[in-house]
């Protein structure tokens, strides 16, 4: 079999065990500076002393990791603040202040942070272990040892610390995949992952069973293993909030492939170009970006349809405009290998 045994990427019922979130507010605060400190030296055999106040400790810096085991901002929603550690301040002989403790933030592939204030983007975090500093602590103060010099020997002044930065900050998780699959409720989109990865969604005869998004990945053959991103359906008028609007439109952005699923056992279905198109439509209605990425339809549900000589005319149809076209049966599992086997071969010949 091509397909060999699928990955599970987030586990068994993940995404039904655990609630998918995609956007956060939080609040960061970066630890106030040590103070400094004024001392002076009073040793036995020092006669003339000096001054010996060392300087406050930096404030800890708030940190966004990426964490490449998350795959939800759900652990955001619970927790709103997050605060690092202070600095100590100076002390005598010389002595600094310790660094405040950073406080570290584990985020998912794929997070966009944006300041809540001005909207500005500040950081796209999306490989293993990449950080960001989101709000760096503050400096400690100088001591007066640090004021000493050759006509003030005996200073008397000392530095308080700095407050550390403070933000208020959105989060938004854009999940990242190599093929979105893309289509009107009940086209078959949640059948199909199902049937070549490890994901399980539900799957029903009634529209919008998805309401999240749900990854897989996809292995087998040659190929290395590819993502896939299942989009809950979208209609006319998405871009206007028809539906479930554009709340996850933003999960194909990262796609280097849009898979268009048709159904073509729906009997009240409308021309498939014209299906195909009101969805490209709603797409660019999001994002003119979108014109640039590699689209390909899948014709579903190839068992339920009567005319097996009027479907390869479709998909003749569509291959004569330049779109490649498949016709599956993801229950029978008619076609579903040659389009995964075409999948991995578009995914990696660009790698």
């Amino acid at each position: 079999m091509f397909f060999g045994n699928p990955v599970p990427f987030f586990g068994p019922g993940f995404f039904h065990a655990m609630k998918f979130i995609d956007e956060a507010k939080i609040m960061v605060m970066g630890g106030r500076g040590g103070d400094g400190c004024v001392s002076f030296r009073r040793e036995k055999y020092v006669p003339r002393g000096g001054p010996d106040g060392g300087n406050g400790g930096s404030g800890g810096d708030v940190i966004l990791e990426v964490d490449a085991g998350q795959n939800t901002l759900m652990d955001l929603k619970g927790r709103r603040h997050f605060r690092a550690g202070h600095g100590q301040p100076g002390g005598g002989k010389g002595m600094h202040g310790r660094r405040g403790h950073p406080t570290i933030i584990k985020v998912p592939p794929g997070t966009l942070v944006k300041d809540a204030e001005t909207g500005e983007m500040m950081a796209d975090l999306v490989k293993p272990k990449q950080s960001f500093v989101a709000a760096p602590g503050g400096r400690g103060g100088r001591g007066n040892l640090s004021f000493a010099s050759s006509v003030n020997r005996a200073p008397r002044q000392c530095q308080s610390g700095s407050p550390g930065v403070e933000r208020h900050l959105i989060l938004e998780l854009k999940l990242l995949a190599d093929v979105g699959l893309i289509g009107r409720p009940n086209a078959g989109k949640s059948t199909l992952i199902s049937k070549i990865s490890a994901a399980r969604p539900k799957v029903a005869d009634y529209p919008f069973t998805t309401l999240r998004p749900q990854l897989g990945v996809v292995r087998g053959g040659d190929y290395q293993s590819f993502v896939v991103a299942d989009i809950p359906g979208l209609i006319e008028g998405a871009a206007q909030g028809a539906g479930m609007g554009t709340k996850f439109l933003r999960h194909i952005e990262r796609t280097r492939l849009f898979l268009h699923l048709l159904d073509v056992s729906d009997p009240t279905q409308e021309d498939p170009w014209e299906a195909f198109m009101g969805i490209e439509r709603e797409l660019l209605a999001h994002s003119i970006s979108f014109q640039d990425r590699t689209r390909w339809v899948v014709l579903t549900k190839a068992d339920m349809y009567p005319d097996a000589e009027a479907l390869e005319q479709v998909q003749r149809d569509f291959q004569d405009r330049g779109i490649r076209c498949f016709i599956i049966s993801a229950v029978s599992g008619t076609g579903v290998q040659a389009l995964v086997h075409a999948l991995g071969e578009e995914i990696w010949k660009k790698d």
